[in-house]
């Protein structure tokens, strides 16, 4: 079984969160649930030992939730955000590797997010909080680094060093300046969505790149790139207008 807490402040969301956890994910049992920081500080203080898993809401009404897992520093269990849609909390998430769902909770986002904290075991939970809150907060440097969740490990890499992104059905290779490879377990689209404000593009359905690392632009029918690592990316037919925009704009500083 995995154990759990809830800290959530509405007594409707904290029953409907409950319900769902019964009926989509049996192995989690509920050890304890709060509605503030300061009840939630006494909860863990009353506990023999630490739980598995808390599910956090973010906003709560004695102040940010972050406050509580200062705290408890350092921290032994997994987290699953619990937080209406907001911007940074989900792009904060993604860049950190931490679980989060969003209200209205979805069963089976539910389930998939419980899914994917199990497989972690509290690993680095305390280096991804870091990242989160970097990215969360707005700090200068939080787009420096992110976690990745790959199958053999979780890493901790340079957005800088990344030279390209190649899909490989729900799995994305993920290639370094060095030329270490990793394999996350996350669609391409996810790093497309996270990266493209920071000079990554996709060129084709199966490539996002790094635009820092192009070394040639091949015209002519098709079109392909030449990357630093001595790769040859094709580029679609359909995304090749926006590509050549793109770096156009690039080449006037825009």
């Amino acid at each position: 079984m995995t154990k759990a807490i809830i800290v959530e402040d509405e007594v409707r969301g904290l029953n409907n969160l409950k319900n769902l956890l019964a009926q989509n994910c049996a192995e989690v049992e509920i050890v304890g649930t709060a509605s503030s920081i300061k009840e939630a500080a006494r909860l863990f203080d009353a506990m023999d030992e630490s739980p598995d898993l808390a599910f956090l809401d973010i906003s709560l009404p004695d102040g940010l939730v972050f406050q509580l897992l200062n705290i408890l520093e350092p921290l032994d269990f997994e987290i699953i955000f619990v937080t209406a849609y907001e911007e940074y909390a989900i792009k904060a998430c993604e860049y950190s590797s931490i679980g989060y769902i969003t209200k209205p909770i979805d069963p089976d986002k539910l389930v998939e997010a419980v899914r994917r904290v199990k497989s972690k075991k509290s690993r680095y939970i305390n280096k991804r909080l870091e990242i989160f809150n970097n990215v969360y907060h707005n700090n200068p440097n939080a787009f420096r680094k992110m976690s990745i969740s790959a199958l053999d490990g979780i890493y901790f890499i340079d957005i800088q060093n990344i030279v390209r992104f190649e899909a490989e059905d729900n799995y994305t290779h993920i290639f370094m300046e060095d030329g270490e490879r990793i394999t996350a377990s996350k669609t391409i689209k996810s790093f497309e969505d996270m990266l493209g404000p920071y000079n990554f593009y996709r060129v084709h359905k199966r490539h996002v790149i790094n635009l820092n690392y192009m070394r040639k632009f091949v015209k002519g029918d098709g079109g392909y790139l030449i990357m630093d690592d001595e790769k040859r990316i094709e580029v679609s037919r359909r995304r090749r207008p926006a590509f050549m925009e793109q770096i156009r704009r690039l080449q006037e500083g825009l």
